[in-house]
């Protein structure tokens, strides 16, 4: 789920843009920020009388102490284990019997808490996470019944699914010194060893309001939601969180190659990622460039990379691109293509870098860009219109680094790309010595 997650959402804030006029706003927020340093997000939407209410932890795995893999996400789970006024299992039981819908998530950079419900049991399910926020009681008895379920969940979504495992392995050797290389779910030894008390000083170190942004949207203005924020939220003192500091990356300079051969592979893949840029690290100004790149290669049926293996060679089922712009630190540019029958993948591999070598000899036309870019901000009409879109776009740009103004201007500056800054993206990042290759392949059964 996590890694699920953290693509939709990076997914979101790169398309989450209106058709409208370059200078319209996307979401037209009002803000605003509690004494106590909390920031307050509010996307008002009055289609109908609910909300979608979202409390972001400015923590995630990345986040974990050295050796202490899975933390964050451990203390996720956690938290729905009850206070002294909610005792375990109420907390769902609450928001389910006024009509509301919630889960929880965690990813590299946050962590996250949301419920949907009718306008008038917002400040209902404010006060519950407000008291979660500060009053989260545990024992052993409790964290050993749930470290049984994460470690099933690691189980059943990783250790059993070869795909999962490859990415475990891509990511090990993608990120040299960073703890991005770490899995959300934490590896399962290390899970094992967590104790009580080492979670609960993580939860007291992370989870206070000047570490947490609550985003809002729906059938609600700032000037209603303020007096509800500061009766709930308003209520729980600072800690004074530092800022957060992580090992960063060296350079890199060798390509890297990862095969993983299982039994239970039925379909084979090739893959391969570059370290790259996000909005907040790196070279920051080939992030809007990368995001029409990987359009450009792999958006659809009409990229060029589907477009030639898929139509013209024949050579894969499916092919495309993708990128992350949304981390705190640095990102990765993904390809990826799965063969025909009876193709293997030294061919598909062949074929992609084939098509990469043309780009980079022959560049784009400006007319390839315009059309490009202006489908990503059609292709976003109806995102202004989703209540979870627009509430998990400004939780995760606000968690990583990106201001109000950047997803705003978001369709200013997808349109301002040109062609030269594509090209000039591409040939910074899509060299050999950046990029780790992945092949997930089927093997005999012993």
């Amino acid at each position: 789920m996590p890694k699920i997650l953290l693509a939709l959402i990076g997914l979101s804030l790169a398309i989450a843009a209106s058709p409208a006029t370059a200078d319209a706003g996307v979401f037209n927020p009002e803000t605003f920020t509690l004494d106590n340093g909390m920031q307050v997000v509010v996307v008002t939407n009055a289609r109908a009388p609910v909300v979608v209410h979202m409390v972001w932890y400015k923590v995630g795995s990345a986040d974990d102490p050295a050796g202490r893999s899975g933390l964050a996400h451990f203390l996720e789970h956690l938290m729905f284990m009850g206070t002294p006024s909610v005792p375990k299992g109420e907390f769902s039981k609450i928001v389910a019997r006024n009509g509301g819908n919630q889960n929880a998530f965690t990813s590299r950079d946050y962590t996250g808490y949301f419920q949907k419900v009718a306008k008038d049991r917002l400040e209902l399910v404010m006060g519950l996470e407000a008291d979660r926020m500060v009053n989260l009681v545990l024992d052993d008895a409790v964290v050993d019944s749930e470290r049984k379920v994460i470690l099933e969940e690691r189980s059943s979504r990783t250790d059993n699914d070869p795909g999962s495992l490859l990415s475990e392995q891509l990511a090990a050797a993608r990120y040299l010194a960073h703890p991005y290389r770490i899995p959300v779910i934490g590896w399962a030894h290390e899970i094992a060893e967590l104790d009580t008390e080492e979670i609960l000083a993580f939860y007291r170190l992370y989870y206070a309001p000047d570490n947490a942004v609550l985003v809002v949207a729906g059938d609600i203005t700032a000037e209603q939601l303020r007096p509800m924020a500061i009766r709930t939220y308003g209520a729980v003192l600072a800690a004074g969180i530092a800022q957060r500091e992580r090992p960063q990356e060296p350079p890199h300079r060798a390509a890297r190659r990862v095969e993983l051969k299982d039994p239970r592979v039925r379909q084979a893949e090739w893959s391969r990622t570059h370290l790259a840029p996000s909005y907040n690290a790196g070279a920051v100004e080939h992030a809007y460039a990368l995001q029409v790149l990987a359009e450009l290669l792999g958006g659809g049926s009409t990229s060029r990379l589907y477009r030639a293996l898929v139509i013209e060679r024949k050579v894969a089922v499916s092919a495309g691109a993708w990128y992350g712009a949304s981390s705190l630190d640095m990102s990765q540019f993904g390809l990826y293509a799965s063969p025909a029958p009876g193709v293997d993948l030294a061919a598909v591999e062949a074929a992609v870098d084939d098509q990469i070598a043309t780009l980079l000899a022959d560049g784009v036309t400006e007319d390839e860009v315009a059309r490009i870019s202006a489908r990503m901000v059609r292709g976003a009409i109806y995102a202004r219109e989703s209540l979870g879109t627009a509430a998990r776009v400004f939780g995760a740009a606000l968690t990583t680094g990106t201001g109000i103004e950047d997803v705003e201007a978001w369709p200013d500056r997808i349109v301002a790309v040109t062609a030269a800054q594509v090209i000039a993206a591409a040939r910074a990042i899509l060299i050999p010595e950046t990029s780790v290759t992945g092949l997930l392949l089927p093997a005999e059964k012993d």
